[in-house]
């Protein structure tokens, strides 16, 4: 496989970037060179217990700890890590290193309210008086704490409040549905549910009242309602006020937990069924976060991390853990207007601006060149997730956003809370391509025998235990449906139900989901390359694609959702068709093309494309997927015609 290159390293990169000084202070530890890329790889998997006890010290986590006891039982999904160790994720947030206590860590933009800065000092202030209240309402270690809350710096506050007292937070955003929100808070039994009587989206004012009345309702066992009320200030709420609920401030202190107790609780999707609650730990997200944030993003002290997200999607919580590195964090809270979030990257001083690869598709559709609109010099890194980006959305980076910055595509997922593939300041980028496996993370491309390969396509797996894989699933104690869920297809191997194809290089090519594959006449392919082609042609901005292949039929459906100003008609279709044949595969050409206003997408931006397969065969689309689980739940009844 040949890719060209759209950027290098710099040549003293081993001097001047946090990976480079790590592998340096490591080659010394273990008089070896670890200083290019793919020893320190093949060293972070092969020899798990050293490097993570050596990520561990080097970042401060904690003291040298044997290696013996870094890794007391490998065996996933009961894997033992730092078994003698306390932590608490809060300390390691607000103990942030090269810091000053003046020095503004949190930067809040809105289309509520004006924009809030918070000095260091600020945030342990309001941790302290978040947690005074938490305490007060009878918040204790293992009790969750819910919060129904947008991407402000409440909502920071507030988990880390709970992380401090060993309490388990959990959050949905407030684009959520009532319904949505009670499929995911009822699980878990929350004691205390903090949230906003509404929002602005853009020019939209939504309100939030009925619905919080209804998801209070619903929850058993809940003790308190905290009501912050962000989009009517001066208006009357129901429950206590967030202001009287941080009425106090009695200091922090951190409770000494385990370094797996329980941290957060995050949600799948729920497309089909309840959402499974994912359980992440204190160690876990502290000593992942910390790997990624500074080795993978070059992220420190004087740096801004900016990751366009919402408090429903595990990039939040990925962004709100830079401080451990001593990086600063960029919030925003709003409509993701396209050339609004370019300039605001400015405004803010963003040096690592992340977003989703639809997001940057979407620019490029319009057509939209923020290097002309926004002073982009400071950004030094820029992350695409959430979907395979296509190769003409590395062009669209390179050629529109900026020619100097390390693009970094990412493939991660809710169920790790972080990226597994993604980019490194010691790699290059290559066209369509995630430059590396991450640090620590043994991926593969595993045959159907479990067998695995280079320049293959094949089964993404994990095949050692990472420390911020989930401990467990809620409601789930003897980690039964855990292992069905992970763990089965290849026993004691995780799973992950992408495709993959790892280059001789070290990067990697995800093709997309392996449960919507395409196979026709034996040919397989996976939907990423199918986009990859049909979003590249002049006019298309965004498409799904459906293989109907029951018996008695082998139908591929292709639907289209156009820029402005194009149309469906011969020509369109005859580029499409054309794109594919010589593209791809003739044996992937659709049998039809049909024009849709919108593609259907889940709250995280991704496509779903079995939820319409199983609408097009005839299920009902309540039963098909839960329609709270979907950002655009309008866009189905385009499928539902003959």
């Amino acid at each position: 496989m040949t890719s060209e290159v759209l950027w290098l390293p710099r040549p003293d990169a081993v001097e001047t970037t946090n990976i480079g000084r790590f592998g340096q202070w490591l080659s010394r530890r273990e008089e070896r060179d670890l200083t290019s890329y793919p020893a320190l790889w093949q060293y972070s998997v092969e020899h798990l217990r050293p490097f993570w006890g050596a990520v561990w010290e080097y970042f401060g986590l904690g003291t040298t700890v044997p290696e013996h006891r870094v890794l007391a039982d490998e065996t996933m999904p009961d894997t033992v890590w730092f078994p003698d160790e306390t932590f608490n994720y809060a300390r390691a947030v607000l103990t942030a290193p090269g810091v000053a206590e003046d020095d503004v860590l949190v930067r809040a933009y809105s289309d509520t309210r004006d924009p809030v800065e918070w000095t260091l000092a600020d945030l342990r202030e309001a941790v302290a008086r978040a947690r005074a209240g938490l305490v007060a309402h009878g918040v204790r270690r293992g009790d969750r704490v819910a919060a129904w809350m947008p991407n402000i710096p409440e909502t920071f506050a507030l988990m880390l409040a709970s992380a401090s007292l060993g309490a388990v937070f959990s959050s949905c955003a407030p684009e959520f549905g009532a319904k949505a929100v009670l499929d995911r808070f009822a699980q878990i039994e929350p004691k205390v549910l903090v949230a906003v009587d509404g929002y602005r989206y853009g020019p939209k004012a939504v309100d939030r009242t009925e619905d919080v009345r209804r998801v209070v309702r619903g929850l058993e066992g809940l003790g308190s309602l905290i009501v912050l009320p962000y989009l009517n200030p001066d208006a009357d709420t129901e429950g206590e006020t967030w202001d009287r609920f941080c009425a106090y401030d009695e200091g922090v202190a951190f409770e000494p937990l385990t370094f797996d107790h329980p941290l957060y609780i995050l949600y799948s999707s729920g497309t089909t069924g309840l959402p499974k609650a994912i359980v992440h730990s204190h160690g876990g997200m502290a000593i992942e976060h910390a790997k990624m944030h500074s080795l993978h993003h070059d992220l420190g002290v004087g740096d801004r991390f900016f990751w366009y997200s919402t408090t429903g999607w595990m990039m939040w919580n990925y962004l709100v853990s830079a401080p451990i590195v001593g990086a600063g964090v960029v919030l925003f809270d709003g409509m993701p207007d396209p050339a609004g979030m370019w300039r605001l990257v400015e405004r803010s001083g963003t040096t690592y601006f992340g977003t989703s690869a639809p997001f940057l598709m979407a620019c490029r559709a319009r057509g939209i060149k923020p290097s002309e609109e926004a002073d982009l010099s400071r950004l030094r890194g820029i992350g695409s997730t959430g979907a395979p980006l296509p190769a003409v959305g590395f062009d669209y980076v390179y050629e529109s956003i900026s020619p100097t910055a390390q693009l970094q595509s990412l493939s991660g997922g809710t169920d790790l809370c972080t990226g597994f593939i993604g980019g490194a300041p010691t790699v290059p980028v290559w066209r369509g391509e995630l430059s590396c496996r991450c640090l620590g993370a043994d991926v593969q491309s595993f045959d159907p025998e479990g067998h695995p390969g280079i320049g293959r396509e094949g089964e993404l797996v994990i095949a050692s235990p990472m420390p911020s894989m989930p401990v467990g699933l809620w409601g789930d104690p003897l980690k039964h449906r855990y292992r069905d869920t992970y763990l089965t297809d290849f026993p004691g191997i995780w799973r992950h139900g992408d495709w993959i194809t790892i280059t001789e290089r070290g990067s990697a090519v995800i093709s997309g989901r392996s449960d919507a594959t395409l196979n026709r006449g034996g040919v397989r392919m996976g939907t990423a390359e199918f986009y990859a082609v049909v979003e590249a042609v002049d006019g298309v901005a965004d498409s799904l694609v459906v293989h109907l292949d029951d018996p008695g039929q082998d139908r591929l459906l292709l639907y289209v959702a156009l820029k402005d100003g194009a149309e469906l008609d011969e020509d369109l279709r005859r580029r499409i068709v054309s794109a594919l044949r010589e593209q791809l595969s003739p044996r992937h050409v659709p049998d039809e093309v049909r024009q849709v206003p919108e593609v259907p997408r889940t709250l995280s931006g991704k496509k779903v494309e079995v939820p319409v397969k199983k609408i097009l065969k005839g299920v009902r689309p309540e039963e098909a997927i839960a329609r709270d689980a979907l950002a655009n739940p309008d866009a189905l009844r385009y499928f539902l015609r003959p």
